[in-house]
């Protein structure tokens, strides 16, 4: 035993023991902290997964909150926008009207000065733009048309919107057939055509011819205008197309600065009434082709009465001293006679003489430019004049 006692072995072995199990106490120590630690950290991670969770939730609430407000101010703002728009254009369109009474009133009484009455009939075709200007911002806030109380020929509303565009003159109207258009669509038609046709000549090379093609199609009457500009790209032609199919009213203030009115005034009234307008083809002379198809329940088999309503609409037939180039001529490409119908249930016509007025062919000296173009705004007049009789009633309930 006392060898045992002496012998440093052992002690180096109880040494190592003791150091072992102080270490390992310590580990446990070490250990069993950590552990509390990390449980801790864990509890802390939780709470704070929590209160974050809870934020990103009201943050959420808060900013969805933020959206339909910002949505409904907006609305509100665009309701207001256009409830102002829409009784100011509603005002400006009564002068309009007002104002075309006064000048037809002047043309008859001053009627036999040529350069009065050319004066006169340019302050007419440029009220005609400014009406049409004026029931487009109308119908985008809402607003109606004026309603005809009877039919009109196709071709007599192609003319409607020929004569209220500015460059009338590069028009072209080409019909193959001729169908009548029922009362509550003449209006709405020649404004959506008026507004392509504005489009084709402002997006056109000066001195382009921009044609109107009437054909007959299996679902209806197509009125195709093709163009010579630049053509669209494909965002155009899918902005347009958004803006001419709409699912929801228009935003005012979506339109640009400044607004372009044309595409989205085509589209309300085209979804208004039951037609469809496309600009998604390119036309013959590498522009743009612009369809409206007008469906058979817009078309009808009631006559106009081109004769009688045609003399009795002339006012320059009234005066004895009438312009000499304002002769109303018959043209090959006039209305046709009504001799029965068709199968589809269209009119069928035989053509006749046209009653409308056109400009004879002798050219006249360089000095009487406004006096020719007077003549040729004075046969628009007249030639369009059916189209351009409406009645100034608004509401859904008039159409």
């Amino acid at each position: 035993m006392t060898s045992l006692i002496q012998d440093p072995l052992l002690w180096i072995l109880l040494v190592v023991l003791v150091a072992a199990v102080v270490a390992v106490m310590r580990a446990r120590r070490t250990n069993m902290a950590l552990r509390r630690k990390n449980s801790d950290l864990q509890s802390t991670r939780e709470a704070v997964q929590s209160e974050r969770d809870r934020l990103y939730a009201e943050y959420t609430q808060l900013n969805a909150q933020h959206a339909g407000d910002l949505a409904a101010v907006r609305k509100d703002a665009e309701e207001d926008t256009k409830a102002v728009l829409k009784s100011a254009m509603r005002t400006l369109q009564v002068l309009a009207d007002e104002q075309q009474l006064i000048i037809e009133k002047s043309q008859r009484r001053y009627g036999d000065d040529e350069q009065v009455l050319g004066d006169l009939m340019m302050i007419d075709h440029t009220n005609s733009q400014f009406g049409r200007r004026a029931q487009g911002i109308a119908v985008l806030c809402g607003g109606w048309l004026g309603r005809r109380e009877s039919t009109a020929s196709v071709y007599d509303v192609a003319r409607s919107a020929q004569g209220r565009i500015k460059h009338f003159d590069r028009v072209t109207i080409n019909t193959q057939v001729n169908v009548t258009v029922a009362s509550r669509a003449v209006e709405p038609i020649a404004v959506v055509l008026a507004e392509l046709l504005a489009n084709a000549t402002n997006y056109s090379a000066p001195g382009t011819r921009v044609d109107i093609n009437i054909q007959a199609v299996p679902t209806g009457v197509c009125l195709i205008v093709d163009d010579a500009g630049l053509g669209m790209n494909t965002e155009e032609k899918a902005r347009a197309s958004v803006l001419l199919s709409p699912q929801a009213p228009v935003d005012i203030t979506s339109l640009g600065d400044p607004p372009k009115f044309g595409f989205a005034v085509s589209g309300m009234l085209a979804t208004r009434y039951g037609f469809k307008v496309s600009v998604d083809s390119v036309s013959p002379y590498g522009g743009v082709r612009a369809v409206i198809l007008l469906p058979e329940n817009l078309l009808t088999t009631d006559v106009p009465e081109p004769e009688g309503g045609a003399a009795k609409a002339e006012p320059r037939a009234e005066v004895p001293a009438a312009p000499q180039r304002l002769t109303p001529v018959s043209t090959p490409g006039g209305p046709p006679r009504p001799i029965g119908t068709t199968a589809g249930g269209l009119p069928k016509r035989r053509r006749r003489g046209s009653p409308v007025a056109v400009v004879p062919p002798p050219p006249e000296p360089a000095e009487h430019n406004n006096e020719v173009t007077a003549s040729r705004i004075g046969a628009f007049q007249r030639g369009t004049l059916l189209g351009r009789d409406t009645t100034t009633m608004e509401g859904p309930q008039d159409q």
